[in-house]
């Protein structure tokens, strides 16, 4: 938490948050033309927020790009800002809805947190329905080979789908697939969707596990969304809970009541 607090005192980190938050996604080209500073300098900032876990950052074949990511500032409102009012810890709140809310990047969600645990016990967290049922209340049914259908169990509601697949697996490094069918059935436990939010095209969801010492970094990727997507609105406030019930769980044995 002392990296972040450092990371924020800067002024020209706080711009280089400011330009994120303008336009979340871009490469240390684009931040540079953007700002009145050098290369070299954004690229020393840019390290100090990555370090606090304030900026995240996700390769593109040759180019980096970089992410705001809400998870520090998630963690010291949740240390703060329920034991003191909101009236004392305003800058705090409003630095938070600055990270988590518009205007962000309109067609993919990106999120990382630190867990601690090990890259086998977090794939195993991800893919085994005993652990996936208690801090997400969903579990799935397939072989985690790339190609394979996947069809996911959400309170009991089955949804299977020729179009649910697996992307992509790398046991303990990478794991990608297709986001489930809003069935009708799913839509009646969620209490409705409107007609346009239904007929979105599927997105695409990719986990990535860094081993860093005696954590392993995570970072979420949900992509392939149109601009002014209502599922990419409804997802960016349920992952951030999701994720902090799935770190618990890994780390105390249970999960968050979220």
């Amino acid at each position: 938490m002392d990296d972040v607090f450092r990371a924020l005192a800067d002024p020209s980190r706080r711009q280089l948050l400011d330009s994120l938050n303008e336009r979340n996604g871009q490469t240390l080209r684009e931040l540079c033309a953007g700002l009145r500073m050098a290369r070299q300098s954004v690229s020393k900032h840019l390290a100090v927020l990555e370090a606090a876990n304030l900026v995240t950052t996700v390769w593109r074949g040759r180019e980096k790009y970089h992410y705001l990511n809400a998870e520090p500032i998630n963690s010291i409102a949740d240390r703060w800002i329920g034991q003191y009012g909101r009236a004392r810890a305003q800058a705090l709140a409003d630095l938070k809805r600055a990270l988590e809310g518009e205007p962000m990047s309109d067609t993919e969600f990106v999120y990382t947190t630190y867990i601690r645990t090990t890259p086998e016990k977090l794939w195993q967290a991800l893919t085994d329905p005993a652990f996936t049922s208690r801090y997400w209340g969903t579990e799935f049914e397939t072989d985690w080979q790339k190609g394979s259908t996947i069809t996911w169990i959400y309170k009991g509601l089955r949804m299977a789908d020729p179009e649910q697949v697996i992307l992509e697996s790398q046991p303990y490094r990478r794991l990608s697939y297709t986001w489930h069918t809003f069935t009708p059935e799913f839509q009646e436990m969620v209490g409705g969707m409107p007609p346009e939010m239904a007929a979105e095209p599927r997105s695409r969801l990719t986990f990535e596990l860094e081993p860093q010492g005696d954590v392993v970094k995570l970072t979420v990727i949900q992509d392939g969304f149109q601009p002014g997507s209502q599922v990419l609105e409804g997802i960016r406030g349920g992952w951030p809970p999701l994720l902090s019930s799935l770190k618990s769980l890994l780390e105390t044995g249970e999960p968050l009541a979220v």
